[in-house]
């Protein structure tokens, strides 16, 4: 026997091992592409409109005061202002009903608002020159196109029950970036990887955009899915109360205990992600005449609150003067509530007095909403967002060219369906913990494997 035909037996066995091996791997790519398909049917749609509102709302201010410039901007002059007192009653001459919320300008070319609930019911802004007292005009409360954008953004415009989609839609891009992650890995390949080939109208540019673009703002989409989730329904409504302790949020040895009412801050003011759930507390008895709102502002203004700050006025004789501040530095984030009686300070929240995971979580939603470091946060966020939109179009593309004439372009199978369960109890994981997505993925395992047996299976190069 030759040496050469001694060896063949080990040279079978090792090609028989290597094309094993290929195919194992060759099963898990298109497991993993197969779900890849479905997460981006279902979350694409959504990531489009997220990109694009996102991106408007990060210009809220800017975008607000240049669409309302005849509501909100007035004449800057080196004048004295008229007393908040003056400018809240002639907001209530201009329209009767109960003042809410007093919100003094930031800036001296602003407006004041008073917010206003009409005798029926309905929620206005009144907007009031500060150096006249005249008012320049009103609208809705929170009606403003940048809070219309950001209703449609969150979904909240559709009603409460759209927004639990947000919170599916989230945790399955949360599943397209990992999955994508997975299939761009260049496993020995140079080309598309970091660079584009091609031409426009092959298939392969687009496959190379895709995931040079996927590559480039993978990161951004996993940052600004998971700090978008505290908003959502279910997942968020829950680390919220995590988050906020058995007290409603106030973290517990934060001033003195007061007494505390049923009213919610929330439901009086816009307030931070982690104190949506707290209580208001309870002014004393009011046997001491109130300090009215000229005292409040001015007690607000001596403890250093930052401008910008809104004021929600007491609604009832044990309701408190609320003072709230988010700006762009976290820092200076505050709530402070006035005895209206005394003037003392019933309670005195800064960012620091917020728990770790507090912090973390309110650090998040303020570089998502592009505050927390500027200018230089809304332009990075922005692209961000333009590299969505050129990451779901680039898809959309690709799918078009490849997909068979009057299929829906399902990625091929894999020869071991087993691997298609291995991969989904990997995105079960995800599902534990947001149950929304979970309940998504059951249906869509389901619908799988529906299709499964109704279709033969296709290969499709990828």
């Amino acid at each position: 026997m030759t040496p050469s035909s001694q060896s063949q037996p080990g040279a079978d066995t090792l090609s028989s091992s290597s094309r094993t091996s290929r195919q194992e791997a060759r099963d898990i790519y298109r497991a993993v592409w197969r779900w890849h398909f479905y997460a981006g049917l279902i979350a694409i749609p959504f990531l489009i409109s997220l990109a694009v509102t996102g991106a408007l709302y990060l210009f809220h201010e800017e975008i607000d005061q240049w669409i309302h410039a005849d509501l909100m901007q007035v004449e800057a002059r080196n004048a004295p202002t008229r007393s908040p007192r003056v400018q809240l009653d002639a907001a209530l001459e201009a329209q009767a009903g109960e003042a809410l919320r007093y919100v003094p300008p930031s800036a001296s070319h602003l407006a004041t608002e008073v917010d206003i609930e009409t005798p029926q019911g309905e929620k206005l802004a009144v907007f009031v020159d500060p150096y006249t007292g005249d008012v320049t005009g009103s609208m809705p409360y929170r009606g403003s196109v940048m809070w219309i954008i950001r209703s449609i953004h969150s979904l909240s415009y559709f009603g409460p029950t759209a927004s639990m989609i947000i919170e599916i839609v989230g945790g399955w891009t949360i599943l397209l970036v990992l999955t994508g992650l997975y299939m761009w890995w260049p496993r020995g390949r140079r080309g598309g990887v970091v660079t584009v080939r091609g031409r426009p109208g092959k298939r392969l540019f687009w496959r190379d955009l895709h995931a040079v673009t996927g590559l480039l703002v993978g990161g951004f989409i996993l940052f600004l899915a998971t700090t978008g989730m505290p908003w959502s329904t279910v997942w968020g409504s829950k680390v919220n109360e995590l988050a906020n302790g058995h007290n409603f949020g106030y973290p517990d040895g934060v001033r003195v205990n007061v007494p505390m009412s049923d009213t919610q801050l929330a439901d009086r003011e816009l307030v931070s992600w982690s104190l949506e759930q707290a209580r208001l507390p309870m002014s004393g008895e009011g046997n001491a005449p109130a300090i009215g709102l000229n005292q409040a502002v001015a007690t607000f203004q001596s403890l250093g609150l930052a401008p910008g700050f809104a004021i929600s006025l007491p609604s009832d004789p044990q309701g408190v003067y609320t003072g709230s501040v988010y700006p762009d530095d976290l820092s200076q984030q505050r709530v402070v509530h006035l005895d209206q009686y005394s003037g003392e300070p019933l309670l005195d929240m800064r960012y620091d007095d917020y728990g770790p995971l507090g912090r973390t979580l309110e650090w998040g939603v303020n570089v998502h909403l592009g505050q927390q470091y500027g200018v230089a946060n809304q332009i990075i966020l922005a692209l961000a967002c333009g590299g969505i939109v050129l990451l779901c179009v680039s898809s959309a593309t690709m799918w078009w060219k490849r997909r068979p004439s009057g299929g829906l372009g399902v990625p091929p199978l894999p020869r071991d369906t087993s691997k298609l369960r291995g991969v989904l109890a990997l995105l079960a994981i995800g599902g534990v913990i947001f149950p929304l997505v979970g309940g998504s993925l059951i249906v869509m395992a389901l619908l799988d494997a529906l299709w499964r047996r109704k279709q033969p299976t296709q290969a499709v190069a990828h």
